[in-house]
């Protein structure tokens, strides 16, 4: 009997520690269906805000170019409110020399509306670049012919101005025409 006793016992052993074949986790149907609606609206809400910022972009582009073409239109406006008390000073000289006959009065007159002018755009920025006497420079002159030198001294330099150049704020606007000595 004994024999018969220690064999049940192995049985129901060995039948409890058979291999359980587990289940895999999947959801029921309707959690997925959940799951994919969800993601359904939040690529809807991606693409939403996509295109709100897609639109504000080309609204930001728009208004800028519209900004920038303005600027470009009235941009010299400053300059020209400046210029005016000037026109009106011509005006007023052109008017006077029509019945004047003093030559020096002319001139003195020219000579202040220049100086005003003058003035006026050298407080803007504008700046007279020297020339005359200076060696010659191909980042601010342009040579228009070659001359012979009065002097050993002034060879390779600027020898006579055609033209002066100009500068603004530091930037040339216009280059030095000028003849050199050789």
């Amino acid at each position: 009997m004994n024999t018969e006793e220690n064999e049940k016992p192995k049985e129901e052993a060995t039948a409890s520690e058979e291999p359980k074949v587990e289940e895999t986790a999947q959801p029921p149907v309707d959690e997925k269906e959940k799951e994919i609606a969800e993601l359904k609206i939040k690529i809807a809400e991606q693409n939403d805000k996509f295109l709100r910022l897609y639109s504000e972009f080309d609204n930001f582009k728009r208004r800028t170019a519209k900004e920038k073409l303005e600027l470009i239109q009235s941009g010299g406006e400053d300059i020209f409110k400046s210029i005016l008390p000037i026109l009106d000073d011509f005006e007023r000289a052109i008017k006077s020399n029509a019945a004047t006959t003093d030559i020096t009065a002319v001139n003195d007159g020219v000579s202040l509306i220049y100086n005003k002018l003058k003035s006026t755009l050298t407080n803007r920025g504008l700046e007279e670049m020297k020339s005359h006497g200076e060696v010659f420079n191909a980042d601010i002159h342009e040579a228009i012919t070659n001359l012979p030198a009065p002097s050993e001294e002034m060879k390779g330099k600027v020898i006579e101005e055609m033209e002066k150049g100009y500068s603004l704020n530091g930037k040339i606007i216009r280059f030095a025409k000028v003849v050199i000595g050789n």
